[in-house]
């Protein structure tokens, strides 16, 4: 991994709908760990969350790649639809398996590490992959007490360190300081918005 050739980021999610949320976070996190791109990785379903007011998958794509088409350093992918994998640990080996040349950094909001014990593999998912998190209130300080954030408190690295955070052997994560963004796919939603 020392020597890949391109530094890419993963942001996975249902994107439902994708908004500029979304893009705050992913040009912040290009620019922040020096990544040469970043891949928005559309779930077919996440198996989080109902399907109950999830859009179709084609709608989310294609609202995804209207959010980032002025962005030419965010890639839409239906790599899971392709490959049929459904937990973030499968996605993670199959990208390594098909770019073993790129060096991945998985990139999620703190929500996610706060609740992150929940997902399959998720001990495999710290040792495969560098990992970013993005603080989002109200779950920063909830999520450094999780028992995800307390199980890899070890490879925890400082702020300063996270442009070279693309290059570490996993488990390397980092908690970002970033500035906030007001939207989210729920408000979207609750208020029936569009992009």
């Amino acid at each position: 991994m020392a020597n890949a050739a391109r530094k890419v980021g993963l942001l996975g999610g249902s994107f439902n709908p994708a908004h500029e949320g979304h893009l705050h976070i992913s040009q912040f996190a290009l620019d922040r760990l020096g990544l040469d791109e970043l891949w928005w990785l559309v779930s077919p379903q996440n198996p989080l969350k109902s399907e109950r007011d999830m859009a179709s998958f084609e709608t989310r794509m294609k609202t995804a790649k209207m959010v980032t088409k002025a962005e030419p350093r965010i890639r839409v992918s239906d790599f899971e639809s392709t490959k049929q994998t459904r937990f973030t640990v499968d996605t993670l080996a199959a990208l390594q398996a098909d770019f073993p040349d790129i060096a991945f950094v998985w990139i999620m909001g703190a929500d996610n590490l706060r609740q992150m014990d929940k997902w399959r593999g998720w001990r495999e998912i710290f040792h495969s992959v560098p990992i970013a998190i993005f603080p989002r209130a109200p779950y920063s300080l909830r999520a450094l007490r999780s028992r995800a954030a307390r199980r890899f408190e070890h490879a925890r690295i400082p702020t300063t360190r996270a442009f070279r955070l693309a290059r570490m052997t996993p488990p390397a994560w980092v908690l970002l300081k970033a500035p906030r963004h007001g939207q989210s796919a729920t408000r979207i939603r609750s208020l029936g918005e569009s992009i």
